[in-house]
C-alpha cells in the first residue's frame, strides 16, 4: 500500500536532514569563534535525531497499541492518522479492522442474547449440572416446575424422587420416564440428559417434560372410545332381541292359547325378557353419556359467590350435613367453566354425604386455595375414606363400591378436570375420611 512508499520517503528525508545537521555541527566546531552557531547546530541535530527516532518507532507503537486493544477486546479505540508519512492510511486500516471486529462482537453478543432468551423461554424445563455437581435451574420452565427450590446439589432434589436425584448425580446420557412428586402428587416426567463441553469443563444438561396431563387426556380419550364402541355393539345386538321378545309376548297373549298352562309360563318369561331387554337398552343409552367429552367454556369468575351458590344447593340436598367453606384469599378468582366445575363439586359433595350417611356427627369441608401449583379445590369428609388400593379405580368408568352406584360420576368429574388441564386425586384426610383434591 502507499504507506510503505510514503514511510520510506519520510525516512529518507529524516536521514538526509540528520546528515545536513551533522555536517552543520562539524562545520560549526571546525570554525573558531562560532559558539552560538555550535549550540544551534547541536540543538538542530538533536531535534532531527528525535524526529527520526519518532518516525521509525511510530509504526511499532501503533501496532503495539492495536494488538493491546485486540488482547483486551477494546474495540472502541481509534487511531489518529495525523502526522503524514502514510500514517493516515495505516490508521484507517487499523480502525477498519477494529470496526469489523466490533461488528462481529455485536453479532456474537446478539446471537448469545437470542440463545439465552430461547433457552429461558422454551416450555421444556432445563437443569444443568457442573463437573462439581452444582445443579442450576437454567430456565423459566425449570423454575416453575421446581418453584421455591433452593437446592444446589443432586441430593437436595431427593424429595422429588430418589431415582431423579440419582439421575442428577449420574453422568449417563439418555432418556428415561420417571415418576416425580410435583405439586403434591406423583407425575410422570420424561427426563432427557446429555453431556456438553463448556469452556473445557464437562457439563450435563437435563430436559424435563411433564407428560402426566397428556397421559391423562389420552387415557380419557381411550376410555370414551372404548365405551362408545362397546355400547354401540351391545345395542346393535340387543335391539333385535328386544324386538323379538316383544313380538313373542304379543303372540303368546292370544286368547286362544290361554287354555294351556304352559303358555302362561312362557308368556310371563318372554314378557320379563322383553322388559329387561328394554331396561338394559335404556341403561346402556344412559351410559353412552360417558363417551361424550365435555366442552369447556372458560371464563374468569369470583370464587366467593360461586361457592355460596354451591353451599345453598348442598344444604337443600343434605340439610343434616354441616358444610365448612374456606376461600384463600377471599378475592380468589377462577378461570374455568363454572357450570361444569360446579357439577364436579356437587358430585363430590353428594358422594361425601352418602359416605357419611350413618355417622352421628358428619363433617364436610369445601376449600378453595391459591397455591404455588395453581388453584387447589379440596372436598374433605370424615367418612370411612377410600382404601388405598382403590384410589385409582374409583375414577374408572362403571367402577363403584356402592350397591346403588353407577360408577359414572367420578369418571365424568375426572374428564371435566382433565379437560381443564388439571388433575384430581383422592387421599386420606388428616382427621380420617376422604380428601378429594383438584388442582387447576
Amino acid at each position: 500500500m502507499d504507506f510503505d512508499q510514503r514511510f520510506a520517503i519520510g525516512l529518507i528525508a529524516w536521514i538526509a536532514l540528520l546528515g545536513v545537521t551533522l555536517l552543520a555541527c562539524v562545520a560549526a566546531f571546525a570554525t573558531p569563534n562560532l559558539g552560538a552557531a555550535r549550540i544551534v547546530a547541536l540543538v538542530l541535530a538533536a531535534a532531527t535525531l528525535a524526529g527520526l527516532w519518532r518516525h521509525v518507532t511510530r509504526t511499532n507503537r501503533t501496532l503495539a497499541h492495536f494488538l493491546e486493544a485486540l488482547k483486551f477486546g477494546d474495540t472502541a479505540v481509534q487511531f489518529d492518522g495525523h502526522g503524514g508519512a502514510g500514517f493516515g492510511e495505516l490508521a484507517d486500516s487499523l480502525n477498519e479492522v477494529l470496526g469489523r471486529f466490533r461488528a462481529g462482537q455485536d453479532r456474537a453478543a446478539g446471537e448469545l442474547r437470542y440463545l439465552d432468551a430461547l433457552i429461558d423461554d422454551i416450555p421444556v424445563a432445563v437443569l444443568t449440572v457442573s463437573a462439581e455437581d452444582q445443579v442450576v435451574l437454567a430456565n423459566k420452565a425449570a423454575r416453575r416446575l421446581f418453584k421455591g427450590e433452593q437446592g444446589t446439589r443432586p441430593e437436595d432434589f431427593a424429595h422429588y424422587g430418589a431415582t431423579f436425584a440419582r439421575r442428577l448425580a449420574s453422568g449417563t446420557p439418555g432418556e428415561e420416564l420417571l415418576i416425580l412428586n410435583l405439586g403434591g402428587r406423583p407425575q410422570r416426567v420424561l427426563v432427557s440428559s446429555a453431556t456438553l463441553d463448556r469452556l473445557g469443563q464437562r457439563t450435563r444438561a437435563l430436559g424435563l417434560q411433564p407428560i402426566q396431563g397428556t397421559l391423562d387426556a389420552v387415557e380419557m380419550a381411550a376410555q370414551t372410545d372404548l365405551v362408545r364402541v362397546l355400547t354401540h355393539e351391545i345395542l346393535n345386538s340387543l335391539t333385535p332381541v328386544t324386538s323379538l321378545a316383544a313380538t313373542a309376548a304379543d303372540l303368546l297373549a292370544d286368547p286362544d292359547l290361554v287354555a294351556d298352562p304352559r303358555i302362561g309360563d312362557a308368556r310371563a318369561a318372554v314378557t320379563t325378557l322383553a322388559r329387561r331387554a328394554q331396561g338394559l337398552g335404556n341403561f346402556i343409552e344412559a351410559y353412552r353419556e360417558v363417551a361424550r367429552m365435555p366442552q369447556i367454556k372458560r371464563q374468569l369468575f369470583a370464587a366467593g359467590p360461586w361457592t355460596g351458590e354451591l353451599a345453598r344447593l348442598f344444604a337443600a340436598e343434605a340439610p343434616s350435613v354441616p358444610l365448612d367453606l374456606e376461600i384463600m384469599p377471599e378475592s380468589l378468582g377462577i378461570d374455568a367453566d363454572p357450570d361444569l366445575l360446579a357439577q364436579v363439586l356437587i358430585n363430590l359433595m353428594h358422594n361425601a354425604a352418602q359416605a357419611m350417611g350413618s355417622m352421628e356427627t358428619p363433617r364436610l369441608a369445601l376449600r378453595l386455595l391459591k397455591t404455588r401449583e395453581g388453584i387447589a379445590i379440596e372436598v374433605q369428609d370424615n367418612g370411612p375414606g377410600v382404601p388405598e388400593q382403590l384410589r385409582q379405580d374409583v375414577f374408572l368408568p362403571f367402577f363403584t363400591t356402592r350397591a346403588t352406584g353407577t360408577g359414572v360420576g367420578l369418571n365424568l368429574a375426572r374428564q371435566i378436570v382433565v379437560a381443564h388441564g388439571g388433575s384430581i386425586d383422592v387421599t386420606d384426610a388428616p382427621d380420617g375420611g376422604a380428601l378429594f383434591r383438584i388442582v387447576l
